[in-house]
């Protein structure tokens, strides 16, 4: 099918093409979206996903620029800290509170995400604000988006889903919802400059990541030296294979072939000690993070590496 018959098919009407037209040259008159950048991710997974959850530090930004004056340092870190990771915040509020303490936290956290909300969506269309939420909390939180709280009429009709969110013990899941709206609408767009793979433990934790983020069409990637590696080396490149698998055993990283790729490296590792021997100029690099590995451990990946 031609361009011209899809566009017929799908704007079957003068008032269709109108509206459509409308809507586009609307859309070109909005603020530029925030952009952001990261690059050299090397399979560190816990840092490229709090870089994804704070939006490189524009969710911070948001935060006081919304609030500007109206909390204290500490209380906007633990704001920021609910947003950036509100499974973990939730699970330690209910460690700290209980009863009317507790009420009285879900009704402030309430109405700040959804004033963060509202200031994060300005640059977006209700269209897009509303695919950037969860599926199933949508109606509720668009009436909570789109209300005018100090209308008398509907005053009790806000509170009343708020309470219910509350009574019915969805809060919890509310919240933590839409945070991460919240976290998708503060960055547009994520640009990945290169090298997701080599030397941290999970770049396949991090190209998933990415896969599911770009459901949204919010991202792109131009891939690094590190990563055609591995392109080649899943393309059969013998020399790609090579050299990923020194690299791997340089990092102490020869767990993402076994473990996450299944392949089985007892081959290797037996024909590395029948014919090399400990040498310390190719003992794995050891981060104070890593795992302590045990000596016959180390000797084996000197050996492969």
């Amino acid at each position: 099918m031609d361009l011209y018959s899809e566009l017929t098919a799908k704007y079957q009407t003068v008032p269709a093409i109108a509206t459509e037209i409308i809507n586009l040259e609307a859309i070109l008159n909005l603020p530029k979206p925030t952009e952001a950048f990261m690059s050299d991710i090397h399979g560190e997974y816990n840092a490229f996903q709090h870089v994804l959850r704070n939006g490189s530090g524009n969710v911070k930004s948001k935060i006081r620029s919304c609030f500007r004056d109206e909390m204290t340092e500490a209380t906007l870190q633990r704001f920021a800290f609910l947003v950036y990771y509100p499974s973990e915040r939730m699970a330690a509020i209910h460690r700290e509170m209980a009863g009317d303490d507790l009420q009285q936290w879900y009704l402030t956290t309430f109405r700040r995400l959804i004033r963060l909300l509202a200031f994060t969506a300005t640059k977006y269309t209700r269209s897009k604000v509303r695919k950037a939420m969860a599926p199933e909390f949508v109606y509720i939180t668009e009436e909570l988006l789109y209300n005018d709280a100090d209308t008398p009429d509907k005053l009790a009709y806000y509170w009343q889903i708020i309470r219910n969110l509350i009574v019915l013990e969805q809060a919890d899941q509310w919240i933590a919802a839409t945070c991460q709206t919240i976290q998708r609408l503060t960055v547009d767009h994520f640009h990945v400059v290169g090298d997701i793979y080599d030397r941290g433990p999970a770049p396949d934790q991090v190209v998933e990541s990415l896969i599911r983020r770009d459901r949204r069409h919010s991202v792109d990637i131009q891939w690094g030296n590190h990563d055609i590696l591995w392109i080649g080396g899943a393309a059969g490149s013998a020399l790609c294979i090579a050299n990923l698998v020194r690299i791997s055993a340089r990092y102490n990283n020869l767990s993402i072939l076994e473990d996450v790729y299944g392949i089985n490296l007892r081959h290797l590792a037996r024909l590395a000690e029948q014919y090399y021997q400990d040498n310390p100029a190719f003992s794995p690099k050891m981060d104070r993070s890593d795992r302590p590995i045990t000596e016959a451990e180390r000797l084996q990946i000197t050996q492969i590496h």
